[in-house]
């Protein structure tokens, strides 16, 4: 007797649920629970690194995103608005300089701006202002198309309003256009802040002292000092302290906002 479609859905969920219950079942009779515990789960390693691993590490990684952050926006901002320039010189500057730091690796910019620049202009950047500047860079490209698809997706007619009101393009840019794109440019902004609190990660390159680690580099040392797993684990968690939230508000912002008004072909 042929099977209905709800009874074939369900028996191939059955399936699906007996196979992921075996790999649990397997993987919890075969795993070395004692070495899994010593390894990642060391409570006097985990103690050993309070309260520094929120102190210094948790606290420079929040710095070092926020700084990167209030460039990139800034950044973002006048690029997005050079993009939809009617001068054609803004238009190709600003599609240049995003093409160029949308293609690099986070990684070569941070090596370009704590390496490169000091050997070839023969200045020392002060550390948070290299690292402000690399994550400003990286971030200001992908914010900026960001800004450039909210602009674009506001309502022709809101613009057509304000032009009745006899408000100049820059006042109707400023005060209808902008405010309104950001309503829907909040969810991916905060979606990019999240990777910048990644990519933050990348400041180890550039060499720090104790004080300046961030959780990266500082779970990559106290990982040597303690031959253990547990601190990686731990910066871990101290990531998802960040991200969780962040995500969790983007998702709340995407609800409130939605992305209906997005036209085809703005989102990036």
């Amino acid at each position: 007797m042929a099977l209905t479609r709800r009874q074939r859905a369900r028996a191939s969920r059955g399936i699906q649920y007996a196979i992921a219950l075996a790999v649990v079942l397997v993987a919890a009779f075969t795993a070395d629970w004692s070495q899994i515990g010593r390894s990642f789960f060391n409570v006097q390693v985990a103690v050993n690194l309070m309260p520094e691993v929120f102190t210094i590490a948790l606290k420079n990684t929040i710095i070092y995103t926020a700084l990167g952050f209030g460039l990139g926006f800034a950044l973002g901002l006048v690029l997005a608005l050079m993009r939809l320039s009617s001068v054609a010189v803004y238009r190709i500057v600003a599609a240049a300089y995003i093409e160029f730091f949308r293609g690099l690796p986070a990684l070569l910019v941070f090596i370009g701006v704590g390496v490169a620049v000091p050997l070839a202009f023969g200045v020392i950047l002060d550390r948070n202002l290299s690292i402000m500047i690399a994550l400003g860079l990286v971030g200001s490209a992908y914010i900026a198309e960001t800004i450039r698809a909210g602009i674009q997706a506001v309502p022709r007619g809101q613009v057509e309003a304000a032009q009745s009101l006899a408000m100049s393009p820059a006042k109707t840019m400023s005060f209808i256009v902008v405010p309104q794109a950001f309503r829907i440019v909040l969810p991916p902004l905060t979606n990019e802040l999240i990777l910048l609190t990644k990519d933050s990660s990348l400041a180890f390159f550039l060499g720090s002292t104790l004080e300046q680690q961030e959780l990266a580099q500082f779970g990559r040392t106290a990982l040597n000092q303690e031959r253990s797993l547990t601190p990686v684990l731990l910066v871990g968690l101290c990531y998802l302290i960040i991200t969780l939230p962040l995500g969790y508000l983007a998702r709340r912002l995407e609800r409130r906002y939605g992305s209906a008004g997005m036209p085809k072909g703005a989102e990036v």
